[in-house]
């Protein structure tokens, strides 16, 4: 997911625009753990993945990515209590499973630790393994949350470097949850508190780059059409295509503009790529109106990485009944500056004629001295 930070005149607030590029790598798991007076005393819901590096029977290295817990559940989930601790235990696939463990004080709980287990033994995702045997990795987290608030961290965390890194995204989890009310109040993550929300999206092979003496045409991609809708109905509309390829602030006079864009994707390496730029300026047009711009245009988001738009139309304030407002259009599709350079080339020829024939006429009628 791409999102785009679009700025209004100050005081005002932000506005986010998170467009889907593709289709995430991961579902998403839920647990309303309840006590027995049915009262929630544990709520999580979250996506992680898993990369893998195995040695083979040939003595190479394989990588595999897990990244199916659909069918998971969620046995040996405790609520736990100041001895017990409390903790998540989720099993999924063939013979995966995953546990994080949380401890309290007075005043907050602590994420503790995560652990990933996985078993070589299964031939379907490591067929040609070395050893067969199942395998854990421990990573403490040490993460101290205050009481009644809930951790949020939609940014990507990663976990582990060598042969196991686990990501995770999209977290909501609460333990020791008091009075069984979830709370509304979010302690976020660092990540979240200089980025906007991202997610990654499905692993996608890099392109070889094309020679640069045959230049391949670029093939526009399709069209998307998004929304963003309130209790008032509709606040934001947007149209364009969308390609990836891997300044001062404006016055704010009564304008809108495109501030920042914030990009996180995998790589099929299993690493991550991340780039934002909070200080660009582009898709500017007047508050209450929409911007559109047909033609190519490309956002520099930073010197490895660009967007490319095609048949853009975005109005990010004062949407009224769900159609865009009148648009101003970009430089790039504004044809009126032909007719001045036709008329300047027209003016141009015609001044050459005259001067042409001036000088045609100049000639003949100058005869000089003539033989008697």
């Amino acid at each position: 997911m791409v999102c785009f930070r679009l700025s209004p005149v100050p005081g005002s607030g932000l506005l986010l625009l998170c467009l889907l590029l593709g289709a995430v790598s991961s579902y998403a798991l839920e647990l309303n753990l309840q006590d027995s007076k049915n009262a929630t005393c544990l709520y999580a819901k979250w996506q992680m993945n898993f990369t893998i590096s195995y040695e083979t029977t040939s003595k190479s290295n394989k990588t595999v990515t897990i990244s199916d817990p659909s069918s998971a559940t969620y046995n040996g989930s405790i609520c736990g209590d100041h001895q017990n601790g409390s903790k998540i235990e989720v099993q999924f696939g063939s013979g995966f499973s995953w546990t994080a463990k949380f401890t309290k004080d007075v005043s907050t709980y602590l994420i503790e630790s995560i652990s990933f287990s996985y078993n070589t033994n299964d031939s379907t995702t490591f067929p040609d393994a070395k050893k067969k045997e199942i395998f854990t990795v421990h990573e403490p987290v040490a993460l101290k949350i205050p009481l009644d608030e809930i951790f949020r961290c939609n940014s990507i965390l990663t976990l582990g470097m060598k042969d196991v890194v686990q990501h995770y995204w999209a977290v909501h989890v609460q333990a020791f949850v008091q009075n069984g009310t979830v709370s509304t109040k979010e302690f976020l993550c660092n990540e979240d508190k200089t980025s906007t929300t991202v997610v990654p999206i499905t692993p996608t092979t890099l392109p070889s780059p094309t020679p640069t003496t045959t230049p391949a045409q670029k093939e526009k991609p399709e069209i998307g059409s998004y929304s963003v809708n309130n209790t008032n109905g509709t606040c934001l509309m947007a149209s364009m295509g969308l390609q990836l390829n891997v300044t001062q602030d404006k016055k704010n006079e009564n304008r809108f503009y495109l501030k920042e864009v914030n990009v996180s994707m995998y790589l099929v390496n299993g690493s991550v790529f991340s780039t934002a730029n909070n200080n660009l300026s582009y898709w500017d047009a007047p508050l209450g109106s929409s911007y559109m711009c047909n033609k190519e245009q490309t956002i520099s988001v930073s010197g490895a990485f660009q967007i490319n738009t095609f048949y853009l139309r975005v109005q990010p304030f004062n949407v009224k009944e769900g159609k865009y407002s009148t648009a101003q259009e970009c430089s790039l599709d504004d044809d009126t500056i032909l007719i001045p350079i036709i008329v300047g080339a027209g003016l141009s020829g015609l001044i050459i004629v005259i001067v042409i024939a001036y000088l045609i006429g100049r000639r003949k009628s100058y005869a000089g001295y003539q033989t008697l």
